[in-house]
């Protein structure tokens, strides 16, 4: 018996709650950061040993366009979120911090300092 009927109806009147955000926004911010770690690893690949020093990193990053310190403050921000994210969530497996009003504040302010 084969009917085709969606599993489940209220799908899209469905609000996304907190506990639910935080997860997924935690598993995005990973993907990029990962990605963002490969993209580097094949920039310093095709680039040779020329990025591997100090001062051409530092010109390279910060004298080449507005576009990079756009990125380089997105990545900062994506970081310091995964990283305060990931300790919110190990606190909370050790049953610290089960307060998820107080700890939403404090989770978004954190990152964004």
């Amino acid at each position: 018996m084969n009917i085709l009927r969606p599993l489940s109806p209220h799908l899209p009147i469905y609000k996304p709650q907190l506990t639910s955000t935080f997860p997924i926004s935690h598993r995005i911010s990973g993907a990029f950061l990962a990605t963002l770690v490969l993209f580097f690893y094949l920039l310093c690949l095709k680039m040779g040993l020329i990025c591997f020093t100090y001062e051409n990193f530092y010109r390279f990053f910060f004298y080449s366009s507005k576009l990079i310190l756009i990125s380089v403050e997105i990545t900062a921000l994506a970081l310091s979120y995964h990283l305060y994210n990931g300790v919110r969530h190990l606190l909370t497996d050790f049953s610290f911090g089960r307060e998820i009003q107080k700890e939403k504040f404090l989770m978004i302010d954190s990152s964004l300092l």
